[in-house]
């Protein structure tokens, strides 16, 4: 039967025969959405959306990812932070901003992948626990991390995989592979819904009987062929920038490096704690979600699509997988998937009431028991998302010892003590330093945790980036005293502490202290700076001596 007509035959069963219904239904979901939003836009940058900001930054300066920054982020993140720069303007509140954008946009394809999957009630439950998971501080979800990019195209491109099916139609098929391949041009990670669609897609016409050879290698090769552009077109890109042996060796042979560094017993308890405290944050929604996962054994209708609903949670577990490092805001890519069986679970509730005498009671119950979990979510979350300035919020979902906050003070200093084309370097991996000052990196290493790390580059690395930042001679160097900015283990290379000990003394003073103690931040610019600092946690500002 034609998907069209089996909607419209689920839609005839609803309590609301008008379809508008359903659009209202999802207008106040987005409505609410902007709302948990919109009061911590101005939240600072953290370290990777300042990465992101800083790429996209250079990006609009005309230099390609990979020459004056080096990070083994695939670089479609840095192009759409690019476009959001050009749109919303260069500041964090510009990003945010963006990013609730994609957030609303998001979970407009949600609403309508799980009312083509299931019915529009399933669509509007699925759209709104997602916009109150999708903000949680549990997955740090108010700021614009890669995940958020990853999964707008691969829900729009799962939609279109689903219609093509539907419909027979192959130029959807291509539209679906093409914003799959975008997916994962935004981050690697995104490479599991590439193979969770291709998979679907080789299952679903197996399924047919008889088989056509034919027909099955021309579908295949239309979705493979969409999702592989993107990235092709970036690599011919990069060769004409002449930046391909530095993509190559960061997106491939470092990133091979990098997911080997986590233990098995130590990924188990990074996930372990993640999850709890995921849970924790809307409990309710969760239990939701796996009522949805048995719903695909009692539920006919999610029955009929199990095969689908299945795989999609699957491939969203395997994306949070690779390197093992469980970060709070992966668990980003999980949630369209879990927001999609919360749907089906109070769809389900309503199917399972359908021999009940009043309509009223079928829908009612389901919808209230939905409202309930929503609204005591968005309650258990209310002092973050609507008591906390920006800057409390971001202290709370990062504690104290990350100075993301600080690094506006410290960028407002460089800016008014250098010229435009006066480079710095940040002994620390805080580039969003770089964005707010406007200001280039000395050295493309934007981050120490490579030079930490135990692999045969990191020594190599740490004598690129002597090097780099003895030739440049910035005007500036920023040394972050704080573990969290360097990720430093017992085996780590040390030469670029001992190196720098040596350069500043010969080469800077001392014109800046910010030092974090007793909950506050403390600021001491030149003349008055005070040494030495009270904490443990610290940054100084060091101006190169010139004559």
């Amino acid at each position: 039967m034609a998907i069209n007509s089996r909607v419209s035959q689920q839609a005839a069963k609803q309590p609301f025969t008008h379809h508008w219904i359903w659009w209202v239904l999802l207008a106040i979901v987005l409505l609410l959405a902007v709302s948990m939003r919109y009061g911590l836009l101005d939240v600072p940058l953290e370290r990777d959306e300042g990465e992101y900001a800083y790429a996209g930054q250079l990006i609009l300066q005309g230099i390609p990812p990979y020459q004056q920054l080096y990070n083994m982020k695939l670089p479609g993140i840095y192009a759409a932070y690019a476009g959001l720069l050009a749109v919303f303007g260069q500041t964090r509140t510009g990003i945010h901003t963006g990013l609730l954008l994609i957030n609303v946009a998001t979970i407009v394809l949600l609403f309508l992948l799980a009312r083509r999957l299931m019915d529009p009630l399933a669509g509007v439950m699925t759209a709104a626990s997602f916009a109150v998971l999708s903000v949680s501080q549990s997955v740090q979800g108010v700021f614009a991390n890669a995940e958020h990019f990853v999964i707008l195209p691969a829900v729009g491109g799962l939609l279109l995989l689903l219609r093509a099916l539907d419909d027979d139609r192959p130029c959807l098929l291509f539209c679906g592979g093409l914003l799959l391949g975008i997916s994962f041009l935004m981050k690697q990670h995104g490479a599991a819904f590439v193979v969770f669609g291709g998979l679907y897609l080789l299952i679903n016409q197996l399924r047919k009987r008889p088989v056509n050879r034919r027909r099955l290698a021309s579908r295949c090769a239309l979705f493979t062929l969409g999702a592989v552009i993107p990235y092709g077109l970036t690599c011919l890109i990069l060769v004409l920038a002449g930046v391909f042996d530095n993509f190559w060796f960061w997106t491939v042979d470092y990133a091979l490096a990098y997911t080997s560094q986590v233990s098995i017993d130590h990924a188990w308890l990074f996930l372990k704690n993640r999850v709890v405290r995921i849970i924790d944050s809307a409990p309710l929604i969760w239990a939701l979600v796996f009522i949805g996962l048995t719903a695909l054994l009692w539920d006919k209708r999610a029955r009929r699509q199990s095969i689908f609903i299945a795989l999609f949670a699957l491939f969203s577990l395997a994306a949070i997988c690779p390197g093992f490092y469980f970060r709070p805001h992966y668990f980003v890519l999980i949630l369209p998937a879990a927001a999609l069986l919360a749907g089906i679970a109070i769809s389900g509730m309503a199917n399972v009431l359908s021999n009940a005498r009043s309509r009223v009671i079928q829908y009612g119950l389901p919808i209230l028991l939905a409202v309930f979990c929503l609204v005591a979510s968005i309650c258990h979350q209310r002092h973050f998302l609507f008591q906390m300035t920006p800057v409390e919020a971001c202290h709370a979902t990062y504690n104290r010892f990350h100075p993301f906050s600080e690094s506006l003070e410290i960028a407002r200093f460089i800016r008014a003590h250098t010229k435009e084309n006066d480079r710095i370097a940040v002994i620390g991996s805080e580039p969003q330093i770089y964005f707010y000052s406007g200001r280039r990196s000395a050295s493309g290493y934007i981050y120490m945790y490579p030079l930490m790390e135990h692999h045969d580059f990191a020594l190599q690395m740490q004598k690129e980036m002597i090097r780099e930042i003895e030739s440049a001679q910035p005007e500036f160097l920023i040394f972050v005293r704080n573990n969290t900015s360097w990720l430093r283990r017992p085996d780590s290379h040390t030469l670029v502490f001992k190196w720098f000990q040596s350069y500043q003394k010969k080469h800077y003073s001392l014109v800046g202290l910010v030092d974090a103690y007793k909950g506050k931040t403390f600021y001491h610019w030149e003349p008055d700076v005070k040494w030495p600092p009270r904490s443990s946690y610290w940054v100084t500002v060091l101006k190169r001596r010139h004559g």
